[in-house]
């Protein structure tokens, strides 16, 4: 197979090493730059993954010298709208790391400016690509509950990082939910609404920001959303994958975030008298995934490249997402509900 794609890596760290091994994967992908403020962290990239391609310190530099259509962005988040930009008005594509954007404005902006110059740019939601939560979505789409009316995910985790996060003033809206934000929207197939929101930092954690917050979100198809969420939580603890309970008309659809997923529904038979109904179980039939998580996500995203059409992470759709932690945090700012339309047309944009 010939080269199709010719693709800069810009950041140079260690979640770039899954980018790379993926890249490398593909006989239709030539890695043919890799960028990094740091020379020598783009000097032992390349030799961990055995790559003889140039080496940059800066984008602009980069798009010029190479032939790149495609532009890995997998630096912090703060260096995501500058890369993005630079990357789209030169004429590329752009797979990037989460988030989006660190502000409303700039994630708006890249929207627009990936619309007007024809480029994708699609954003990693690995935790969308697991044969798990598909079982949770297909069992819930296919009518087992009836029509959900409340979505519910518990984040419950002791996580010891140190390091940056331990300084942020909103470690876990800022960095972890979006995660189980986007999870909530493509579990319901509905975008926010609305949200109200609390954040606030318990006794006992070892963050000097909010590592703990509580959402409630009205949702576009009548639905609520409940968040609940800490990173300084010790003991009994939930998955990564937080823990879900979606009501509906006629039962409840459950997944602890590991391995169980399964409803109870409303048993069949005449039941008129019983206090408490007798409900039967159904269980969640997990898909065939060949590549999961970030693999999933970049094969979605290459997919939709070769078909013309917009990957299931497509900014235009991950922007709702990202709108979710934002109003979330402004919410808890000024302690009051939020209008995410509101929010999203007062930036300017």
């Amino acid at each position: 197979m010939t080269t199709t794609f010719k693709v800069v890596i810009a950041g140079c760290g260690s979640m770039a090493n899954t980018w790379a091994d993926y890249a490398k994967g593909r006989e239709d992908v030539e890695i043919v730059g890799l960028v990094d403020i740091q020379e020598k962290f783009a000097k032992a990239f390349a030799d961990r993954h055995g790559l003889s391609c140039p080496i940059y310190t800066n984008i602009t530099e980069a798009l010029t010298s190479s032939e790149a259509d495609i532009v890995f962005d997998v630096t912090i988040p703060a260096s995501h709208y500058g890369i993005s930009t630079a990357a789209l008005k030169h004429g590329c594509h752009v797979f990037s790391e989460k988030p989006l954007a660190e502000s409303m404005t700039e994630c708006l902006d890249i929207v627009k400016l990936a619309e007007s110059v024809g480029r994708t740019h699609a954003v990693m939601q690995n935790r969308r690509f697991d044969p798990r939560i598909r079982a949770f979505k297909g069992l819930i789409d296919s009518g087992t509950i009836g029509k959900p009316g409340f979505i519910g995910a518990d984040f419950f985790l002791g996580a010891h990082f140190g390091g940056f996060r331990d300084l942020m003033d909103s470690p876990l809206l800022l960095d972890m939910a979006i995660h189980t934000f986007d999870q909530a929207r493509m579990i319901s197939g509905a975008d926010p609404v609305s949200v109200y929101c609390q954040e606030f930092n318990p006794p006992g954690s070892w963050y000097a920001g909010n590592a703990m917050a509580i959402c409630i979100y009205e949702m576009s198809d009548g639905s609520v959303f409940n968040y609940r969420g800490s990173w300084c939580a010790e003991g009994a603890q939930t998955s990564w994958e937080a823990a879900w309970r979606v009501t509906g008309e006629k039962g409840t659809a459950i997944w602890d975030g590991h391995d169980e997923i399964y409803a109870e529904i409303v048993a069949q038979g005449d039941q008129s008298g019983n206090f408490i109904r007798k409900y039967e179980r159904m269980e969640g039939t997990l898909p065939e995934m060949d590549k999961t998580g970030h693999y999933g996500c970049l094969e979605n995203m290459f997919q939709a490249l070769e078909a013309g059409i917009k990957p299931e992470t497509d900014c235009s759709d991950n922007v709702y997402s990202m709108a979710m932690v934002l109003a979330a945090l402004e919410s808890a700012k000024t302690g009051r509900k939020v209008m995410i339309s509101e929010f999203m047309k007062g930036t300017g944009v």
